[in-house]
């Protein structure tokens, strides 16, 4: 899939199967629910539309393997540690699902204008550095795909 297919497909695809979910169903791993992991979803997309600005993280020895990993095809592993997040997730913080479904989907509207307002800016992410648009949205997409695993949306 090249960028402009995973950008369709996390702007349209993830987001009608995400409304077919019920904000409390558990996934098939982890410990967040769904509404739960939408508004997560949107905290993460806050990293690469300048929002929310992280420090890194990953060891200098250790970036380019993280990157690599990153830049790959290979999925996410069932219940990967985020350092970032807690033990027993944070209350989710709209009052409906489809208030953070739409917050989500402007999430990903922001990330598009962001980068069309600064070509070629390069956001830290805290685990595989500094990003470029195309790099944002290949992990977003391998991040979106494991959580429609997690919760049994694509197979």
């Amino acid at each position: 899939m090249n960028t402009s297919e995973k950008l369709n497909w996390l702007s349209k695809d993830f987001i009608e199967l995400l409304a077919s979910l019920s904000p409390e169903m558990k996934g098939r791993w982890g410990v967040m629910n769904a509404h739960q992991m939408v508004e997560h979803m949107s905290y993460s997309l806050r990293q690469a539309n300048g929002k929310e600005n992280k420090k890194l993280l990953t060891s200098s020895e250790n970036l380019e393997k993280m990157r690599a990993f990153m830049l790959s095809d290979r999925p996410f592993k069932e219940n990967t540690k985020n350092i970032e997040l807690p033990e027993i997730p944070t209350p989710a913080i709209k009052s409906s699902m489809q208030e953070s479904i739409e917050e989500l989907k402007a999430e990903i509207i922001d990330l598009i204008e962001y980068h069309k307002s600064n070509p070629g800016i390069r956001l830290m992410n805290p685990f595989f550095g500094e990003m470029d648009f195309e790099e944002w949205i290949h992990l977003f997409h391998k991040h979106a795909i494991h959580h429609a695993k997690q919760f049994g949306l694509v197979d």
